[in-house]
């Protein structure tokens, strides 16, 4: 156990019996506890293998490589449609966890094994996600802010990608674009 990790267990009160539960499953398999991204993250060598994490309605374990992994028991689920890699198994109760518990632990050697064997996932490249024609045109008409788009690292250009592209009017989209154009030209990511 990390102490710097300890705060997470006690501040998500609806979830904190569940949390220390799977904090127990995933430290019992031999991994290092860190905190990442203001959550408890596992990783075997240095390698990223499981995060935990809390929602409204449900704690879940996010597996990194999930899209890798043998889904035999179909528990692991997509976030959302954008979410190339990772992969999730939600829990609403202690009990669940507590009966899926060898199967968890089975997912979890079995993740540590695909980071030993050094497997990748075959993400999308920036150049397959869609191009708004709006967003196109500015490039096309501002070089400037073209040299900067293409200096954004690739995660960040298809952040901003995604988050034109799913509006659904014109209008929308040029609107979004107008408001992300200074932070793009300041080398900003979406969130940034």
């Amino acid at each position: 156990m990390n102490p710097k990790v300890d705060f997470y267990f006690t501040k998500a009160q609806k979830w904190q019996e569940k949390i220390t539960k799977l904090r127990a499953i995933v430290l019992d398999c031999g991994l290092t506890e860190e905190l990442k991204w203001g959550c408890p993250c596992y990783s075997f060598n240095k390698n990223n293998i499981v995060l935990i994490h809390v929602f409204k309605d449900y704690c879940a374990l996010l597996f990194f490589k999930g899209v890798l992994l043998n889904d035999a028991d179909g528990m692991l689920i997509q976030q959302t449609e954008n979410v190339q890699a990772a992969r999730q198994i939600r829990f609403t109760s202690l009990m669940q966890i507590v009966e899926m518990e060898p199967v968890l632990k089975a997912y979890i050697f079995e993740a540590i094994e695909i980071e030993k064997a050094g497997l990748k996932v075959e993400l999308k490249k920036t150049a397959e996600f869609n191009m708004p024609t709006e967003f196109q045109y500015k490039l096309d008409t501002i070089k400037a802010l073209k040299t900067a788009f293409e200096a954004l690292t690739p995660g960040r250009q298809r952040a901003y990608l995604l988050h034109f592209s799913a509006a659904k009017q014109s209008t929308t989209r040029l609107a979004r674009i107008e408001k992300y154009m200074p932070q793009i030209l300041n080398g900003k990511g979406l969130d940034d």
